[in-house]
């Protein structure tokens, strides 16, 4: 067994894909409408689906704005260099909500992103 996905539901397709794109490097690795369902599927990630855990973004054709609810928490993506990667989120547009720099309870440098519609990302800094 292994964890294939997270799906979230966004309110700008087009919009997501170029956030997770262009900020965080993920490839589109496919893209399909239902037109039946009124529903858009786009996955990115780093690597094949059949390798790697991947965002599934689903926009639902006549919504365009989510309430994101008290019980998600985050997403996680590690990297080598915490305060470069802010620095360069900022650069290109990005909320960083929280700054890099270690934990309060521990050493671990993190920082904190939001994307487009809200959802929040924890980088990891993986040195």
């Amino acid at each position: 067994m292994r964890l294939l996905h997270t799906m979230l539901r966004v309110g700008d397709l087009e919009r997501s894909i170029a956030f997770y794109r262009d900020i965080f490097a993920m490839q589109l690795l496919r893209r399909k409408d239902y037109p039946g369902g009124r529903f858009t599927l786009a996955f990115l990630g780093y690597g094949a689906e059949a390798d790697n855990t991947v965002i599934e973004l689903t926009y639902n054709w006549d919504t365009d704005h989510y309430e994101l609810g008290s019980g998600f928490g985050h997403l996680a993506i590690g990297v080598d260099d915490a305060y470069t990667t802010c620095a360069e989120i900022k650069r290109q547009g990005g909320d960083v909500v929280r700054e890099a720099g270690p934990m309060q309870h521990g050493s671990t440098v993190i920082a904190f992103v939001r994307d487009p519609d809200g959802y929040m990302i924890e980088l990891i800094q993986q040195s």
